[in-house]
């Protein structure tokens, strides 16, 4: 085989492992992140935040900091510049959050009231502990409960927040086999590794920002709009990104460095502590959820009442929407699922890996192996026996759904066929030990994005496209993509990414990322490959052709699009001591076409790690007199480590879809999706109780001991 230009192209590309091309600039230290990116003359800010959970701001004292060693400014509500409101982002109407230091109140602990920008990162950072900011204080409200009168179901969401189809009452009450239970999940945080850091400085009369984030050109786009520029007067980078899980879209500190580079006219870079993150970037939002199963005798579903309620700010209406979940996965006659939320004092909740899925996953697929027990059904063969033809919800044919294969190879790999379902049965020596398993889904979406492909003279191709890579692989998997699609080997490719003068593209989020760039760039390379095949000659400065896949993605047709998986799970449980360590996990996957097997197997294995932290670990807790969190560092929220995690295998099975021209789907999200039901079911099966609130806690397993606690947490 041999391409354009005459050289013998690899057959090796889309579907093969292949390291990350910037593997080895990661591990030299060459890759450079958001917050080591040198700059001449640069000066340092750093946040001050609210410590009162409720108020106005009386009094900012800059005049004694302003006299410190290297302090250039302090800007607070009464002297930092105008910000504009009224416009949309990507992902709807802007949080207030981004309209740093326009007004005096304070909704929640941990607001945006200062910022002190000095020459040395020190020098600011002592400057900040010494501001003195005096406040009003007004009565707040943090108690998130089940029962909160403030609570009502949203007019709109990201997903529609009710679905009511049939008559769930009158189903349950001819039901055979009833499930009734409420489960909670406690307020969980991203903790990416990289901390959030935005360097602003202006450049031939455009702003030009080095940062960390998901979506350079719609980090831009609403930097452009909070500052009236002309969208074209604002360059956004962000070369290499350390994680972000959702975090690292817009947030306060890039509107701070903007602000602050524009007041003083030189570079200013802001990083926000560790501790500053737990405030300043979003988090998942509690929930409680009230699942009621019906079904017949032989474990037919009739009925799916899914009901869930998180909280949000008081400034802005996010929706944990984890009652959405069910809404693909199982038939049944009568279905009702319902998203409420209640305003707290309380920063904003947002985008956390597997938004509504990873908590809607755990009260769903542990109500169903509660119902399993009850009917006296294995929970694959109860997951089997209600596996719809077409989307129980919507009607709407499925694309690929080759979830009954998750279930059948990773039974068998798993070794479920030999499982004794009495739970609290087997014991080796001090631990008692059990397996759980639960459903995976995540929707597999794509959103319009630009690409550019270009011929060069030298017989190489450069493709530019305004991706991110958080992490995942994604320069990887376009670079195989656009080599696959030019029939060229990838080490002649170059894919140059995040840099919002690419054009417009989906931000890495929603798992559609890769998915969605992937199709633009396609369109790209085929389009110079057919140019090339004319037999032109290339120019030395290259042949380009640009693409857009508006046109594509609304020309597809309505399908339920998802990927599917299928999670185990075996526990050991010491009913001494509380402890409960995962001895194995398996994760089986539907995800699609899979472009580069080495860092799927990682997106997919490092959900399941969350999972398993989310499980175990995961919890943040607010003081009720304060409003601010308790130990809001890795000290005090405590994440899974080396020692916690066990064997953990990720494999899938052929998931292709004829009616996609991508068949890419994400699989950023559903590693962590049922990941927790799947532990959780297995603590049951060690110990016998069930547990409906996570963490499942040391001190949860002993007191479930209890008789008191016989009926589960």
């Amino acid at each position: 085989m041999t391409t354009s230009a005459g050289k013998v192209a690899s057959p090796e590309a889309v579907g093969t492992p292949h390291q990350r091309v910037e593997g080895r600039a990661k591990v030299t230290g060459a890759a450079r992140y958001a917050a080591e990116h040198p700059f001449t003359d640069l000066a340092h800010g750093v946040i001050v935040l609210s410590t009162v959970a409720r108020g106005r701001v009386r009094a900012v004292e800059a005049e004694p900091v302003l006299a410190m060693p290297g302090v250039l400014t302090v800007l607070h509500h009464g002297n930092a510049p105008r910000l504009e409101s009224d416009y949309q982002s990507v992902v709807g109407p802007p949080d207030p959050i981004l309209q740093v230091l326009q007004d005096d109140r304070v909704p929640h602990a941990g607001w945006p009231v200062a910022l002190v920008v000095a020459e040395t990162p020190e020098q600011a950072r002592q400057a900040a502990d010494a501001l003195v900011v005096r406040y009003g204080t007004e009565p707040h409200d943090v108690a998130f409960t089940a029962e909160h009168p403030g609570a009502y179901v949203p007019a709109a969401a990201v997903q529609p927040p009710e679905i009511i189809k049939g008559d769930a009452e009158a189903e349950l009450a001819v039901s055979a086999v009833v499930v009734d239970a409420l489960y909670r999940t406690p307020e969980e945080h991203h903790v990416a590794m990289e901390p959030h850091a935005a360097t602003a400085h202006w450049d031939g009369g455009r702003l030009d920002v080095v940062d960390s984030n998901q979506g350079s050109r719609a980090v831009a786009d609403e930097l452009a709009k909070l500052f009236s520029l002309d969208p074209t007067a604002v360059r956004v980078r962000a070369d290499h990104v350390g994680g972000a899980f959702g975090s690292k879209l817009t947030r306060p500190h890039q509107v701070f460095a903007a602000m602050a580079a524009t007041v003083l006219q030189r570079p200013v870079r802001v990083v926000l502590t560790r501790r500053q993150t737990f405030s300043l970037v979003s988090h998942r939002s509690p929930t409680a959820q009230r699942v009621r199963l019906g079904a017949d005798p032989d474990g037919r579903l009739r009925v799916l009442d899914h009901q869930s309620l998180s909280r949000t700010s008081t400034v802005y209406e996010f929706v944990e929407t984890a009652a959405g979940f069910g809404r693909v996965l199982y038939d049944a006659d009568a279905h009702r699922t319902v998203n409420r939320v209640v305003p707290l004092n309380v920063p904003t909740p947002g985008f956390v890996r597997a938004p509504g899925e990873a908590p809607g996953s755990f009260a769903l697929e542990c109500a169903l192996d509660e119902l399993a027990e009850k009917a006296g059904l294995d929970p694959i063969a109860l997951r089997v026996r209600n596996e719809p033809e077409v989307g129980p919800v919507s009607g709407l044919p499925f694309g690929s759904r080759n979830l009954l294969a998750c279930y059948e190879e990773g039974a068998r790999r798993f070794g479920w066929a030999d499982r004794d379902p009495r739970p609290g049965v087997r014991r080796e020596g001090r631990w008692l030990l059990g397996t759980g398993m639960a459903t995976a889904s995540f929707f597999a979406g794509a959103a319009p994005s630009t690409a550019s492909a270009t011929a060069e003279a030298d017989g190489t191709f450069t493709v530019r496209v305004g991706a991110a890579d958080v992490g995942t692989g994604a320069r990887t998997a376009l670079t195989l993509i656009a080599a696959d699609g030019l029939d060229v080997a990838p080490d002649r490719v170059r894919v140059r990414i995040a840099d919002s003068d690419f054009g417009p593209a989906w931000l890495a989020g929603g798992s559609m990322g890769t998915r969605s760039w992937g199709w633009a760039v396609s369109l790209a390379v085929r389009e110079l490959r057919e140019r090339l095949a004319l037999g032109v000659d290339i120019p030395p400065e290259g042949i380009t052709v640009r693409s857009d896949s508006t046109e594509a993605i609304a020309a597809l047709e309505a399908r339920e699009r998802h990927s599917y998986g299928a999670q185990f799970a075996e526990v050991a449980v010491d009913v001494g001591t509380g402890e409960v360590r995962v001895r194995r996990m398996l994760g089986m996957f539907a995800a699609g076409r899979i472009i580069n097997p080495l860092t799927a197997r990682s997106q997919f294995v490092g959900g399941m790690v969350w999972g398993l932290s989310m499980a175990l670990h995961e919890e943040a807790s607010r003081d009720a007199a304060s409003g601010a969190l308790v130990g809001a560092d890795l000290a005090g929220y405590h994440v899974a480590a080396h020692a916690d995690v066990p064997v953990i295998e990720a494999d899938w099975v052929d998931d292709p879809d004829d009616n996609d021209p991508v068949g890419i789907k994400g699989i950023g999200e559903i590693g962590i999706v049922g990941a927790a039901a799947a532990i959780t079911n297995a603590v049951w099966h060690a110990t016998g109780v069930r547990h409906r609130e996570l963490p499942i806690r040391p001190d949860r397993i002993l007191d479930a001991a209890a008789p008191s606690a016989s009926d589960g947490v």
